[in-house]
Parts: structure tokens; sequence; C-alpha cells
């Protein structure tokens, strides 16, 4: 991943507003600058020394004899020498390879690397950084998360999915490309038959036509389905919600078929609360007339939020929130965050942030990303990376930088979408959580809200990035979530039409002693082959190469002096 600025790397190391923050720290005194200086020359220091002494001591230990002796000694030298030679260091480098490879598939990491910062580090003077010691906040945190053992690759009903026939279809009839997958659009029919049908439809013809529609896999078969179930009964609210869903090619006539959708479902609704107590099926059929009026009315305030009615969008989904608890499947907060958003009503979204973000309830992008945006309105505003390096960051701005890389942990793909390094389409009606499919759902909606403070996507852009210096690899480690599934790519691809590039970011990055490993083993191969073909040639060559280091002529004069 490429490094982000010098706000990156600090804004990751504060976890306190009194925690010092590398990169941003306050200018330093005169005497830091100077321990700081000698610091830097030592290294110089130490390489003229040593070279003094060498020249020192050239004659107690003879040096100019000594080479003279190992320029014999090579020139002496046969081509099965060389031919072992090449061939014994192109094994111990493949071994060296072939280890390197299978530690970093199963740990993670280097093991050259490891213990060159586990151990040598702290030898020349170095400090160890650690993410998170055993036993804190964040590591029990990921340890009380991972026990729960949610389930990584679930999907999701999209909460702010798009209508079929106004939006979907349209767009296919101008582009000419399917923004639906199959798998998509199957998932879809599973959710109308566990919402809208249940073991009693058989009391209802009407109920049992559209049993029958919501499996049909033709659109214009659904259709139809749909009207033969209004001509047995005018009253059929499934068959107004599909007919609002497919056909209606407006969001204007979607929302005329889902009030007439209303007014048949309350009536049913109501026939089915007289009955209720009779027998479990009719609990049944409650709980069915209680889903179908909870979407219908779900839809109206989509469609008002759609026409520009926020206000009354807004009062609608209160309103089933209050209604309907139970639903919180349904994920209507999430809907209502975004028109509270549209109204600029950030007192309300941080209530309703209040309620929902809770460390009991399932997380989303549009949870996790909105907190992040009511921290960044506060500073983003002022907020310079040149200021905030010269004078480091604030308690405020630290608090919106830990939030912005909180939002990036639970789903590293909204970034790039916010921040248009890469192209929106229509969003899915079914997403993965941190998934490419979930970014695009919350990036479609949301944008808008990030353009419109001032600053917040240039805060967000100076330190997304400086997340995975905190997290290596997030693949298989996570510091406030459970980590990152490595399922994601599977299930997005099935859910996202194939002209879109899935995104599968944050992808493991190989060390640089893996590929410096392969480097030493090709090229040591390479001249053992060489060398075992070509032995004599290989031999001159090898002494060639070794007459000008011995008798350096620099070198040579400093000795004889």
């Amino acid at each position: 991943m490429a490094d982000s600025d010098g706000l990156g790397e600090a804004a990751i190391a504060a976890a306190s507003p009194s925690a010092p923050v590398p990169g941003l720290s306050p200018p330093l005194g005169w005497r830091e600058r100077l321990r700081a200086g000698l610091a830097g020359i030592g290294a110089s220091l130490w390489f003229v020394a040593g070279l003094g002494l060498l020249y020192a001591l050239r004659v107690p230990l003879r040096l100019c004899e000594n080479l003279a002796a190992v320029t014999v000694f090579l020139n002496s030298l046969t081509p099965r020498f060389y031919v072992a030679l090449t061939g014994t260091s192109s094994l111990i480098s493949g071994l060296i390879f072939i280890f390197e490879w299978w530690y970093f598939h199963k740990h993670g990491t280097s093991f050259i690397e490891q213990v060159s910062v586990s151990h040598l580090r702290p030898l020349m003077g170095g400090t160890e950084s650690s993410i998170s010691e055993p036993g804190s906040p964040s590591n029990n945190r990921q340890s009380e998360t991972s026990r729960q053992n949610l389930s990584e690759c679930k999907v999701w009903r999209n909460p702010l999915n798009l209508f079929r026939g106004a939006e979907y279809r349209r767009y296919t009839w101008v582009t000419g490309k399917e923004p639906l997958t199959y798998y998509d659009m199957n998932l879809s029919a599973q959710d109308h038959q566990t919402f809208f049908t249940c073991d009693t439809d058989f009391l209802r013809p009407s109920d049992t036509v559209m049993q029958k529609a919501w499996r049909e896999r033709n659109p214009p078969a659904r259709i139809k389905a749909a009207y033969q179930a209004l001509e047995l009964n005018n009253d059929c609210a499934t068959a107004y919600v599909l007919l609002a869903e497919e056909e209606a090619t407006t969001i204007v006539d979607a929302e005329r078929l889902f009030k007439q959708a209303l007014k048949a479902g309350e009536i049913i609704y109501k026939r089915s609360q007289q009955c209720q107590h009779q027998s479990p099926q009719h609990e049944a059929q409650l709980r069915r007339d209680t889903n179908v009026l909870v979407y219908i009315k779900r839809r109206l305030a989509m469609c008002a939020r759609k026409l520009g009615r926020i206000r009354e969008a807004v009062k609608i989904m209160r309103d089933l929130m209050k209604e309907c608890p139970p639903l919180t499947m349904l994920n209507i907060h999430e809907n209502l965050l975004e028109s509270l958003l549209e109204l600029q009503a950030y007192a309300d979204v941080q209530a309703v942030l209040a309620k929902y973000d809770d460390i009991s309830l399932p997380k989303s992008a549009a949870i996790c990303y909105t907190a992040a945006l009511l921290k960044t309105r506060t500073v983003s505003d002022k907020f310079s990376p040149e200021t905030a390096s010269r004078r480091g960051l604030s308690t405020a701005e630290i608090n919106a930088v830990e939030a912005i890389h909180r939002a990036v942990e639970f789903n590293p793909h909204v970034p790039k979408y916010l921040l248009e390094m890469k192209s929106l389409i229509l969003p899915p009606e079914h997403i993965l959580k941190r998934g490419d499919s979930e970014a695009i759902a919350y990036a479609f909606f949301h944008l808008q809200h990030w353009k419109r403070i001032e600053g917040a996507l240039n805060l967000l852009q100076c330190t997304w990035e400086g997340t995975f210096r905190m997290i290596p690899y997030p693949l298989e480690k996570g510091h406030l979530f459970y980590p990152y599934p490595s399922c994601t790519e599977t299930a997005d691809r099935e859910l996202l039409p194939p002209f879109h590039h899935v995104s599968v970011y944050p992808k493991k990055e190989i060390p640089f002693f893996i590929h410096f490993t392969a480097g030493l083993c090709s090229s040591t191969a390479m001249i053992a082959f060489l060398t075992h073909q070509f032995p004599e040639i290989m031999g001159v060559f090898a002494k060639a190469n070794a007459q000008p280091g011995i008798y350096c002529p620099g070198i040579h004069q400093m000795f004889i002096l």
C-alpha cells in the first residue's frame, strides 16, 4: 500500500491528547536538535575512525603480505571449486527462500524481518512499537468480538436498495448493461418469499397466485401474475408491491402504487389482528401481514426521500422504528441517518448513532463512517496538513482521525469511492458487510454528504491510509474489530455485475525479504548453471574480477606508505 503523508503516520500513533505524535510534534529545542545532529554524524565518525585504525595497524597486521597470500590462493583455484561454490550458494539461497515463503504464509510476516525488528533493532538502540499489549482494551475487544464468531460472509439486504423498474431498468435502457446479477436477484426472491408468504396462503386465492409470482424468474411473468392476483382480489397488497417495484418506470408511479398497497395492507392487517389468537396459522398470517405493511411504509418513505419530501420521509421512518422496534434486521435506522444528513440535522444524527453504534449491535459502514463524518465536521474546515505537522494534532483532530481509522478498519474499500479514486456503479440489492458491495452502497448515497462539509474529504485523504501502518496485515489481524474476512472477494464477485472491477483491497503485501531471497536464489542458480556449463570461462572471469578488488591502487598505495 502506498504510504500516506506525515499526518497519517502521526495520527495512528496518537492514542490520547497528551500522547506524542511522531512526524507532527512541536518544534524541537536547541538541545534536541544538537542531539539529533550528533546522532546523524555518529555513523560517519565511526567509519572514519575505523579507517584510521586500519591505517595505523597496517604494519603490525602485515596487511600487504596477507593480501598477496590471498591473491596467490585465488589464482590457484580450479574451475571445480567455482562450480561447487556457486552450486552450494544456490542451494542455500533456495532453502532460505522456501523457508521465508512458508513462514510468510503461516504467520503473515517475514522471518528475517521479524528477527531483525525483535532482536537486532533493540541492540542498535531502536525501540519496539507494538500496536496493543496483551490484555489491553483493544485486545480484549478483539477477543470478545472473535468469540462471538459472527457470520463473516453473511449477505444482508441493502437498506437503501433502488427500485427495479424506476431505477435499475432505466439504467439498463440507457447503458445496455445489467446492474443486477442473477445471484443478487435470487436472494431478493428468497427475501420476498420469506416476508410476503406464509402457510395460510391457500386460504386466499390471490395469495396463492402471488406465492407463485415471487418464484418466477421472468419479470413479465411476475407482473402478469400480479395482475391476475388483483383480478381475484382488488385488495391484494403484495400484488401492488410487485407492480410498484418492477412495472413502475418512475418514482412517482411507484409511490402511487405503494399508496394503493398501503390501503389494501392496512385492511388486511386489521383483519389479521382480529383473528390472531385463533390458531398458530393465524399468528403466522399476522406476522406476514405486518412484514408487508412495514415494507410498504418503508418504501413510501424512500419514495418521499427521492422526491425531495425529506421531512415526510423522516417522520415515516421514525414512526416505523417506534411501532416495530423488533424489526432491527431491516436496518431502518440507516435510511433515517441518510435522510437526516440530507437535512443537515447533525444533532439528530448523533442521537441516532448514540442508540445504534453500540458494541452489542452489528456494525455497518453507514454507522462507522457517519460517526467519522460528524467528528471530522468539527475540525475539517480549518484543518491543514502543514499546520498540523508544525504544531501537532489537537484533541478534536485526534478524535476525528481515530474515528476515520475505526471506519477504515471496518471497511477499507469506502475511501477510494469517497475520494473518487474508483468509479461508482448502482448498488446491488444485497451487500456484504466490510465488502466492496457495502462500500458502493454507502458511497452511492453518502458521497454528497461528505462533499457538503468543507475539508472532510481532505482530512480523509490525509489519514485513511495510516490505518494500515497500525494493522500491518488486515486479512489476518484485527485491532478494533474481528479480523477482516478473507471470503469477501468471492461473495462480492457474485453480488456485483461483471463489468465492475471488484475491489479486493487490502491485499497482503509480500515483504521485501521475500523478493530479496527470490532474486538471490534466481541469480545464484543462474551463476551455478553457467559455471557448470562453462567452468573454464567462469573461472577466468572470477579471477579477473578478483584481481582489481585486491590490488586496488588507492588501498595498495595506502598500505605501502
